[in-house]
């Protein structure tokens, strides 16, 4: 079995990657796995370290945006897992174009190739911030598309290509929506890495609005352990949410960091909302537990992990966060 996956440097990535090459996947033994990554501010090959010299693993430093590179590189593979996104909110505020052109038109350029080469199979990783923001139940696969950011609209839009190109041309390709993920090696602009860290160096974390927006949060094991599930069992055209089923608020959120790294309420800062900030994300997960899925990874647990990870791992965040960009206010 040989995967080509886009963006693989990156935060969920390069666990997606990791997994693979470990065994973690039954389906997978003795992959053969090519990672595409343009290595952007988020993608860092330290993140590949412990599988660099693994003998199934080729890397290719290269743009899904670039149509001859992907002619070359796509033949022979046996599926593509895309990955490959910019998903910062707040940079997509501030600029919008890289985020058009990976999310949207690096998804035309990719499913194109795709189709090129004849690869059988591809799985679409996108976000469920596509879906806007829900004041109460939990969105289904099925509820409208109203994204409020200019990050969440560019998922969006490559989402509606990856259904046209099922449609169209038969792809067999699968999207898959997950919550807000967590974990080792998330770049530090993210909420939990970006409070952890600011916490670890002493100093404050902001805490937009009145701290009361919800999110679904999910370990991003489990979140790969969904992708892995849809490769295999996926139907064409069909869309996979993946949720963690642990809703807080920001504030929650906040004192759970604040508990995690021994400190106190006074180093929370208040600060102005994000612009069109979402209220709530909630999943309907059930597509997915129905193929058998499930979330593994206890939410107090996975977080507890997860400050370990980054007050061990110093030397891995502290040159990263000089790339950080400031919270908006």
């Amino acid at each position: 079995m040989r995967v080509l996956a886009t963006g693989a440097a990156g935060f969920i990535g390069s666990n997606y990657v990791r997994k693979l090459l470990s065994g973690a996947y039954p389906s997978m033994r003795d992959v053969q796995v090519t990672v595409l990554d343009k290595l952007t501010y988020a993608g860092n090959l330290d993140n590949l370290a412990s599988v660099r010299s693994h003998p199934g693993l080729t890397f290719v430093q290269g743009d899904i945006c670039d149509a001859a590179l992907l002619a070359e590189v796509l033949p022979g593979h046996d599926a593509v897992v895309n990955l490959a996104a910019e998903t910062h909110v707040d940079r997509s505020i501030d600029a919008s174009a890289e985020f058009v052109r990976t999310n949207v038109m690096g998804t035309q350029v990719l499913l194109e190739a795709v189709r090129a080469a004849g690869v059988p199979r591809m799985v679409h990783v996108s976000t469920d911030e596509v879906y806007g923001s829900v004041d109460e139940g939990s969105w289904t696969e099925d509820s409208p598309l109203q994204p409020n950011s200019p990050y969440a609209a560019a998922k969006a839009g490559g989402d509606l290509l990856v259904r046209a190109f099922a449609r169209t041309h038969g792809l067999d390709v699968s999207i898959t929506r997950c919550s807000n993920n967590y974990g080792p090696y998330q770049y530090p602009e993210k909420v939990v890495p970006l409070f952890v860290t600011n916490l670890l160096e002493g100093g404050t974390v902001p805490l937009y609005g009145d701290g009361r927006n919800i999110r679904d949060w999910l370990h991003v094991d489990d979140h790969c352990r969904g992708i892995q599930l849809v490769l295999d069992k996926g139907l064409p055209g069909q869309v996979y949410n993946i949720g963690g089923g642990e809703e807080l608020t920001n504030r929650q959120l906040t004192e759970l960091l604040l508990e995690a790294c021994g400190a106190g309420p006074e180093r929370v800062r208040m600060v102005a909302d994000r612009t069109g900030h979402d209220r709530r994300y909630s999943l309907d997960d059930s597509r997915l537990r129905a193929l058998g899925y499930a979330p593994e990874v206890p939410f107090r647990e996975g977080l507890e992990q997860t400050v370990a990870w980054y007050r061990d791992n110093p030397q891995w965040w502290r040159p990263l966060r000089r790339t950080v960009p400031p919270v908006r206010h």
